[in-house]
């Protein structure tokens, strides 16, 4: 399946919503409390302009220079644009400014760069913490037992407010474990937002993607992040 026209993405990002607001009736929450994170990796800035035309609430950049090329040029038309991929160091200067929230904050080193810019720059960042849930070496994330820790250093940050949680759990094709993760998930946020913090709300939870948003809604999430369902299969040819 090739990249989406603007046509296709239409009927897709119709029918994702569709499938968003049964997954959160069917949960007893109210479908209007779900945000549509598009993730538009790879992407041209004449695409992602193209759908911000759509029923899409945020866009999600995995990565910097392509974070500044479309938010420079544009592309979100006024929307906000979160950060979602792995945060290298130096190039938070950069995302500062552009990423209304930076989803992926999983270390302590992290954390302290993020606050070292903001202070520099004068500005408060939003930033959700990333739990690695299945304990998988190929993901980013902090392990459940560290989130803690992690929480309690960006707590003490002047610059920094932390605004909830991200995660990605393992790929199966089981969906009663997959959902198990993502309940795991949900308790963490949970007992996060009662730490009582006063620079820490748990607002949003950000998890489930193309294969597993309606499990992940069911679950608790406050925002999803869907690429290949809005916008096709990537041409990394380009």
């Amino acid at each position: 399946m090739a990249e989406k026209n603007l046509e296709q993405m239409q009927e897709a990002v119709a029918e994702i919503r569709e499938k968003m607001a049964a997954a959160a009736r069917e949960a007893g929450r109210d479908p209007a409390a779900v945000q549509l994170c598009a993730a538009c990796k790879t992407r041209t800035a004449q695409t992602v302009a193209a759908s911000a035309a759509l029923p899409i609430d945020v866009f999600g950049e995995n990565h910097v220079q392509e974070l500044c090329a479309n938010f420079d040029a544009g592309a979100y038309c006024g929307k906000p644009s979160h950060f979602i991929g792995h945060l290298q160091t130096n190039k938070i200067k950069k995302a500062l400014g552009r990423a209304s929230l930076i989803q992926s904050v999983d270390s302590e080193h992290l954390l302290n760069a993020i606050e070292k810019e903001a202070a520099k720059a004068g500005i408060v960042q939003n930033v959700l913490l990333e739990v690695n849930i299945g304990g998988e070496e190929s993901k980013t994330g902090v392990a459940p037992e560290a989130l803690w820790p992690l929480l309690d250093a960006a707590a003490a940050q002047e610059h920094i407010r932390v605004k909830g949680l991200m995660a990605i759990p393992p790929v199966n094709d089981d969906d009663a474990r997959n959902r198990r993760y993502l309940a795991e998930v949900y308790k963490l946020f949970v007992q996060a937002g009662e730490r009582g913090y006063s620079n820490v709300s748990m607002e949003t939870l950000s998890m489930g993607m193309s294969g597993d948003f309606e499990n992940a809604i069911r679950e608790g999430a406050t925002l999803v992040r869907i690429g290949t369902a809005i916008y096709g299969e990537r041409d990394y040819s380009k």
